[in-house]
This record gives structure tokens, sequence and C-alpha cells, in this order.
């Protein structure tokens, strides 16, 4: 593959109106999701696409040196004219052509892979065949094509919202319904009291706003009864509930026997390993978008096998990103599970009633047609490289917007 062009756009989706959601201790300000989307073309004029982000993580709210704006301008600028003209065998070796580039550590990682998944792209369709058989052919697996998947949604509202939110998507057939807490740690229990009362679903608890809400009211002891408190009613498992970076936090709470989940704030695939070797967390989420492309992530994934340990990848963006990370699942051993990213009027999930969090419209539109969702299972596309294709007009339709995509306002 000799790369011809890279191109990178920002795009922004708004939420009009904004939507404010009240949390303990302040109030949050939703105002837009942003996307970078980057395509590359080769000398034959096979197009590769892959979704990107100037983050490790969806839920970094704040940047403060870049923005996905500026993220995009990286790609066009220094690693473009780092990347075109050269002539790539294995998408893996764009790590190495991109060593010398003098930009962030952290953005060269994004960058990395955001090329590995277009590459990927662009092999699986001079190939004729989906990515997920060039991955099986690594290990000699079988593709698993139809997926569970978990809803992943609820953000700050009052506990009988969940509880009403789980039983829509319980209704769709999900297997598992995850959520933020984050209302005081009183309404975080009885969230999960009344989840577990009123639905069936397996519920999953995303606890990354613990250490990120200012104040004392999540301090260490108060988050080790929240997390055995959680043991105690059947959570699936809790995520995050340390920041990112306090292993020996992760390491503390393990011992209380209750499945902790964690990764997706890692900022290399060689984090995601880092984390797994803790021996603290069940489940490590990687995600394709952040963490070294499919090359990074099946590192992962094969760092996992044979252990107490199941690769599930994060997925909080479009459906580009679902379908990417899901070719990951179809290909891995030892690895099924799927996140589904619930957002308003989602197109294929056929409830009475709308189990979103926010409106979305771009995670929609970034492709022409729908994916292919039916009782909580995602069929992965068995087209050439990712299955998909990008619908460029979103490009015009959705025009990048400046500013940081939520805020917080606390309490004086």
């Amino acid at each position: 593959m000799r790369i011809t062009s890279i191109d990178g756009y920002a795009l922004s989706s708004p939420i009009d109106p904004e939507q404010e959601r009240v949390f303990h201790g302040g109030v949050r300000t939703l105002r837009k999701r942003d996307v970078v989307l980057v395509v590359v073309e080769t000398a034959d004029g096979t197009r590769g696409v892959a979704p990107s982000g100037a983050s490790s993580s969806a839920m970094r709210e704040y940047f403060e040196d870049d923005s996905q704006g500026s993220f995009a301008d990286l790609i066009e600028g220094p690693i473009a004219a780092r990347l075109e003209g050269e002539q790539i065998d294995d998408p893996a070796d764009v790590a190495h052509l991109l060593e010398d580039v003098d930009v962030p550590t952290r953005l060269r990682e994004q960058a990395v892979a955001a090329l590995d998944v277009a590459l990927y792209d662009v092999r699986g369709r001079e190939l004729g065949a989906p990515i997920y058989e060039l991955l099986a052919e690594l290990t000699d697996e079988t593709p698993t094509t139809d997926l569970p998947l978990y809803a992943s949604a609820g953000m700050y509202m009052q506990p009988d919202a969940y509880a009403e939110q789980a039983a829509l998507i319980e209704d769709a057939g999900f297997l598992g319904y995850k959520y933020r807490p984050g209302i005081g740690p009183d309404g975080d229990r009885r969230i999960l009291e009344l989840l577990v009362e009123r639905t069936g679903i397996d519920p999953m608890i995303d606890a990354h706003t613990w250490w990120k809400i200012e104040g004392d009211a999540y301090d260490r002891e108060t988050v080790r009864s929240l997390v055995e408190h959680a043991g105690d009613h059947g959570a699936y498992w809790v995520e995050e509930p340390v920041a990112p970076d306090d292993y020996d936090g992760y390491r503390a709470l393990s011992d209380l026997g209750v499945p902790l989940a964690g990764g997706e704030s890692e900022h290399s695939a060689a984090g995601l390993i880092d984390l797994a070797e803790t021996g603290s967390v069940s489940y490590l989420q990687g995600d394709v978008r952040h963490h070294g492309g499919f090359t990074g992530c099946w590192d992962a994934v094969t760092h996992c096998v044979g252990r107490e340990i199941e690769y599930v990848p994060h997925n909080f963006g479009t459906w580009l990103g679902l379908i990417a990370n899901a070719h990951v699942v179809a290909a891995a051993p030892e690895t099924s599970l799927l996140e589904y990213p619930v957002f308003e009027r989602d197109p294929v999930i056929d409830v009475d009633g709308d189990p979103g969090m926010y409106p979305f419209d771009l995670a929609f539109d970034v492709i022409t047609g729908e994916v292919d969702v039916h009782d909580g299972f995602l069929r992965v596309p068995d087209g050439p490289g990712l299955g998909v294709d990008v619908d460029l007009s979103v490009v015009e339709e959705y025009p990048f917007i400046e500013g940081p995509w939520t805020t917080f306002d606390y309490d004086e």
C-alpha cells in the first residue's frame, strides 16, 4: 500500500437544546459531541477510514492544549507529511514511521491508532476480506459474527429514571445496562437497588464519575463501601472506580471480590497490558480508536488469553467506532461482549420509548445505511475491510464547533 493522501475532518454533532444534568455538587451541561474522521487513500485509489479523536477516553471532558479540531490539523499536517508517499507493507509499520515526528506522545498514539484502523480497512478492501478474517488468521480462530451487546446509557438522573431506562433497554434485548452514577453515595446505592428490584438485566456501573467529582463525597472509604454494595447486589462489574493511573487503588478494591473493569483511559496499548498485569481487573477495555488500532488492541487481546481477565472493548462513539471494535471481538478468542452506546432517536432500537442518553445524530449518519442490531445482538458486516462505507456528506453537514463538548459547574 502506497499512501497518496491523508485527510482529517473534525466534526461536531450539536446537542440542541443543550441539556443540563444535576450531579452531586453541581450541574453538567451537555453541548455537543465531537468526532474526528480520518481518511486515507492509496495509489490504486483504495480508500480506508477510521474514527478518531484527541483523547484516549471519550469521557475526557477537557483538552488543555489540543481539541478535536487541532488533532485533525495534526493529522493533515506533520502526520500526513511523514506518511504520504510511503509504501506500507503492514499497518503495524505506521508506529515506527511516526516515532520521529515531533508531536506530543499522547497525540502520536492517537494518530497511530487512526492510521492503523484506516490501513486495515484498505488492506481488507484490497483482499476482498472483512477485517475480522484478517485478525482471525493470527490465531486460527473461527470468527463469531453475531455478538451480544450491553447497552451504555444512564447518566445523572433520579433513581427512578435509571430504572425506567433500564427496563426499556431490557425490552430491547440487551445483555446488560451500563450507567453512570454520581448523584451522591446514597442516591447511587438506591439506583442499583431499584435496578435489581424492577429489572432482570445485568447492571454495570461506570464509576468514573466518583473520582472526577470535586469534594470529598467520594473518598476512598465511601468508594470502597459503594463497590462492596455493588457486589452485594450482583453488579456485573464496577468500571473505573478510581482514577485510571491509581493502580494501588485498583488493587485495594480487588480484594473485595467484586469484578472491576478498566482500560479505556490508558494512553496506549502498552498501558492496557500494564493495567492487566496488576491482576486487579476482570475486564480490560481497550478501544481501537485510541489504543494502537487493531494492531495494539490485538496485543491486549492475546495478553488476556488464558488469564482470568476478559477483553471487552470500550466504545462510546459512532456506529463507525462500534463496527471497528466489533471486528476485534468477532476474531478474538475468549471474547464475545461489545459495548453499544444508546443515544436518543437510535433508528435500530425498536421499543415503546426512547432509552437514549442525549442526541448524537452524527453517530448514526457517519455511515451509509444502518448497523444490523436485533434483539440485543450485532451482526458484524462481512463486506471487505470494515464492511461499511462512510457518508462523506457529514463533513459539510456537521461542521466543527469550537469549545468543550461539556462543562461542569460546581455549587459554591
